[in-house]
């Protein structure tokens, strides 16, 4: 397996801004660098991803490839505006990534529903540029990174955002998200994971990359967790399974919430950080 030398993530999208620089928006996208070139993981609501690009001197037009890790829109949002720097562009997915996604909010004598999936239809981006490579299988993307498809579920207490649905017909189902998928990356310093959301959940995604890659360590695990929007029971036991990982860095981001973070950092201490707009990670 190829090790990758040089790795380096700039967080271009995300819900906080530490560097005043940049643009925060509800979403998340990370322009990566390596020994082999440029790519960008999820590209935000649209809203902060061309100017964060500009602002942070990251050059769009460098960019090989396109990972989408799942077809909510605060992931993939800003593509139309990413393709127009890009132009053609091979872009790695689920193939349900553009499912009728929605988030369905019960109240006592009302229901909210809102549409939360990819806000343009395939074939418009396909006009735009866009070469989508679906896939459902653990995939080397480029030497040294691998996207993982599907995750298998294997725990009982990772049940996810209840809000989260799949519009069939007339009606609202539970999204089991299987277009949800993490970033991997085998590293000199060990494996990297970037979540998106994590909504196949932490504990599954780790086990998941662990039996994939045969390893039992992690250098770093860094980007959306969703804990901050799971119920408390999730909460709990996923922060005493991180625990039973060995992790040398963690950054939370996006769904992981500002008062999930504090708390993360309080029980992960300095190995633990938020990666929000501009946060630089590296390895060299």
């Amino acid at each position: 397996m190829y090790t990758i030398k040089y790795l380096r993530f700039t967080v271009l999208c995300e819900n906080v801004i530490a560097n005043l620089s940049g643009i925060g928006e509800h979403g998340f996208a990370v322009y990566i660098e390596t020994e082999s070139g440029e790519y960008l993981f999820d590209t935000g609501s649209g809203i902060g991803i061309l100017y964060n690009a500009d602002i942070f001197k990251k050059d769009l037009k460098k960019v090989k490839k396109i990972m989408l890790s799942h077809g909510h829109y605060d992931h993939t949002g800003g593509l139309v505006q990413v393709l127009s720097r890009t132009g053609e562009k091979e872009i790695y997915c689920h193939p349900d990534v553009f499912d009728e996604k929605y988030a369905v909010s019960k109240e006592r004598f009302k229901q909210d529903v809102r549409f939360i999936g990819i806000p343009q239809r395939q074939i418009f981006l396909e006009s735009k540029g866009a070469l989508f490579k679906f896939s459902k299988v653990f995939q080397e993307i480029d030497k040294g990174m691998f996207l993982t498809g599907e995750i298998e579920r294997i725990n009982d207490f990772e049940t996810g955002d209840a809000r989260l649905s799949l519009k069939v017909g007339n009606d609202f189902i539970k999204d089991p998200l299987w277009d949800d998928q993490a970033l991997v990356f085998s590293t000199k310093k060990g494996v990297v994971v970037l979540l998106g959301c994590a909504h196949a959940g932490i504990i599954n995604t780790l086990h998941f990359v662990s039996k994939k890659l045969d390893v039992d360590r992690f250098y770093a695990v860094i980007g959306g967790t969703h804990l901050g929007l799971v119920g408390e029971n999730q909460f709990i036991k996923s922060i005493e399974a991180i625990k039973d990982f060995k992790i040398e860095k963690i950054g939370f981001s996006h769904c992981t919430g500002i008062e999930a973070s504090f708390i993360l950092k309080k029980e992960f201490g300095g190995n633990s950080f938020y990666a929000s707009v501009g946060t630089v990670f590296e390895i060299e």
